[in-house]
């Protein structure tokens, strides 16, 4: 076993996108991990660290060297390396020769394919000194990075200029070049606070020297919990508490070294603005904490983590605050300018705004929605004045001032601003409703009229895009449409939106402009697009439905989602049933002999031709469970249908044990398949268990 210490490699550069951060730490080091595992270099924990000016990884117990291992190296079969007397050929000489040994030290392997010759090297492993530059460099490589830059005179890239790189294992420098820069073992500290190269001495002395001797916090997440602790505190000494901490507490770790919380205020009377107003101005540019009471209203007052620890902190907060108070400023106009013209008096003026090349303007595609929401609100019987009305204003607030410098708050205030023009609170909820979900686990629209306008906003874009086609690929989804679909998804099943998917996605192709000829392959299209986005769903909401189960539903395409589910809830609760492996077992039976006889079509069962007991049995077992099927699956009782189908184990086992299907006799064979056709449609009327792996 090779000797082992511990490996560091930091990555020094100008400030890092905070976005970003946390994802490519974690990314560097699970990307150096699998690069230890594949130079075969034994190691310990793997440890990521980063700050606004550098991402560094950590490991413990790195081996010196890979381990030695034996290579089996495959020669010529012994019937080509000896003759006929047993002496050595050309082919036998030549492999000896190659392996740098004689023919008397190759050994002889047994194949199911015949003798061969082999030799078995001793491969010594090499240093890592000499494999981890190049384990680093791809890993770089492997970043989550968009764009790369480029910086110099060099060909270096990288998502920013790279300054310094350090790189030990254990107290030795591994001399290498690094993003053209030269490793060592010197880092640098906070921008301020510290001066000059920092000496690294070993990797575990890593965290300690920064941040005494550097004022640098580089655990991310040590740095984020103090981010958290400190702003909770600030906030408590305010006289409140923290407002949707969360979505900031990782940015704003990425933004800061050394965290210092400060208290600034604003203003009294800009608390008058609507409250998201507020907290998008303080939170969206400044990266500030917004302050509520314990009812929840906001308070004149924000939180700010300061990334120097200031000998003068009033001069800081004075200087936070200056920042503030223009963007409020802004705010308040927009708010009252904003609210002299009516929505409705906004819409012509969507007309100028082009929503998509090929697409036409928002006016084009909110006339689109509006249409597409009116079929839906038909079908589902819902208030279609409501739905029609927010559908006509729902695009209006793009046009306002507030939503020009606040583009995280269409809707939201579009609602805002249809309850000051008098509208119904319905059309304001749905205009404000009309984006939801905007991400993974965010909240559905609450009320109906916001359902319906959620997915036919969702639906049009779907089909424009697909139409002038720009579908994702790859990793690539510049138009959100996976979200998009996701969103649909989880709008008509966790809403219960019983619709009919097809016809809404054929309604929603034909809207778009040049979508008619080949109308029929776009709808085909969004339908599997959006039911891989279903797949997906599924298997993350239950971590214990198989992939043959969602199939088996999927596989008869049911055109409601809704409906959808009701026939996997059902499938899942039959194949836990006893009779579910043999019922299964029976269809994949089933299945395969209508295959290989051609899948006749119009056969009816005549009972004069059933001749034996167990088809007999097995006709009066299917006659009374159709019987008691149909009304059932008109009420979509699909978990009731597969319990009363399970009935049908008995008959079917004896069935198949009893009878010959494929009789000689064209007639009787024909009868046999049509009962057996039967039985099969009557569980694909819920699904395909045939597709079922039980047991």
């Amino acid at each position: 076993m090779s000797k082992a210490d511990d490996f560091l490699v930091e990555i020094g550069t100008e400030e890092l996108p905070p976005k970003a951060l946390r994802s490519l730490m974690d990314a560097f080091a699970a990307n150096l991990a699998t690069g230890f595992d594949d130079a075969r270099l034994s190691h310990g924990k793997v440890h990521g660290y980063a700050s606004p000016r550098r991402l560094a990884v950590k490991v413990t117990k790195l081996a010196h060297a890979q381990d030695d291992r034996s290579v089996e190296h495959k020669g010529p079969p012994t019937k080509v390396a000896f003759d006929a007397d047993g002496n050595p050929t050309a082919a036998a000489t030549a492999f000896a020769t190659k392996c740098g040994t004689s023919i008397d030290a190759l050994e002889r392997i047994e194949t199911d394919k015949g003798e061969w010759l082999v030799f078995n090297a001793l491969e010594r492993g090499k240093p890592a000194a000499e494999l981890l530059p190049e384990v680093i460099e791809r890993a770089l490589a492997a970043l989550p990075i968009p764009r790369r830059m480029r910086w110099g005179s060099g060909d270096a890239e990288f998502v920013r200029p790279v300054h310094w790189v350090v790189l030990l294992h254990g107290k030795s420098v591994i001399d290498a070049s690094i993003m053209g820069i030269t490793t060592g073992q010197a880092s640098r500290g906070h921008r301020f606070h510290s001066s000059g190269p920092i000496s690294i001495p070993s990797p575990g002395d890593y965290l300690d020297v920064l941040e005494n001797e550097g004022y640098v916090i580089a655990d991310f997440k040590r740095r984020r919990e103090m981010v958290r602790e400190g702003v909770d505190a600030a906030a408590e000494q305010a006289g409140g508490s923290v407002v949707d901490g969360e979505s900031l507490y990782d940015e704003v770790a990425a933004l800061v070294e050394w965290p210092v919380p400060i208290v600034g205020a604003f203003d009294e009377p800009y608390l008058e603005l609507p409250r998201e107003v507020v907290v998008s101005t303080l939170t969206g540019h400044q990266r500030y904490f917004p302050v509520a009471d314990n009812s929840g209203r906001l308070l004149p007052h924000f939180i700010t983590v300061a990334n120097i620890q200031s000998k003068d902190p009033e001069q800081v907060i004075e200087g936070n605050e200056r920042v503030i108070r223009p963007r409020l400023a802004d705010a308040a106009f927009f708010w009252e300018s904003d609210r002299r013209k009516s929505l409705a008096d906004r819409q012509e003026s969507l007309r100028d705004v082009v929503y998509q090349r090929d697409l036409g303007s928002v006016f084009d595609k909110s006339q689109r929605i509006a249409k597409l929401a009116a079929w839906v609100a038909g079908e589902l019987g819902a208030d279609a004045k409501v739905v029609a009305r927010a559908a006509a204003l729902a695009k209006c607030d793009l046009v306002t001032g507030m939503v020009g410098e606040f583009p995280d708050l269409q809707g939201t205030m579009g609602r805002y601003y249809a309850i000051a023009d008098g509208e119904p609170a319905a059309v304001a909820d749905a205009i404000a409703e009309q984006y939801q979900p905007r991400f993974a686990g965010d909240a559905l629209p609450d009320t109906q009229a916001g359902q319906i306008l959620a997915i036919a906003d969702k639906l049009d874009t779907l089909a424009g895009v697909f139409s002038i086609g720009k579908k994702p690929s790859g990793n690539r989804d510049p138009f959100g449409l996976r979200r998009a679909a996701l969103g649909i998804v989880r709008i008509l099943i966790e809403c219960g939106i019983d619709v009919d998917l097809k016809a809404m996605i054929e309604r929603a192709v034909a809207g778009q402009p040049d979508a008619k000829a080949a109308a029929e392959a776009l709808c085909t299209d969004l339908y599997a697009f959006i039911s891989d986005r279903l797949r997906g769903y599924c298997l993350d909401r239950d971590s214990g439905l198989g992939i043959e189960t969602f199939e088996s539903v999927m596989v008869r395409e049911p055109v409601s989602l809704v409906d959808f589910d009701r026939r996997l809830a059902a499938v899942q609760t039959f194949a836990r049933l006893e009779q579910a492996e043999s019922l299964a077992a029976a269809n994949k039976r089933i299945a395969n002999i209508l295959r290989k006889a051609g899948d006749p079509t119009g056969l009816n069962v005549a009972t004069p031709l059933l001749e034996q007991d167990a088809e007999r049995a097995l006709h009066n077992a299917l006659e009374n469970a159709r019987k008691k099927v149909g009304p059932m699956l008109e009420q979509r009782r699909y978990a009731e249908i597969l319990n009363e189908l399970a009935d049908l184990r008995d008959p079917v086992d004896r069935f198949f044990d009893d009878v010959m299907v494929m009789a000689e006799d064209d007639a009787v064979r024909n009868n046999r398949l049509a009962m057996l056709s039967e039985l099969r449609d009557l569980f694909l009327d819920v699904a395909d268990i045939s597709r079922l792996s039980i047991g």
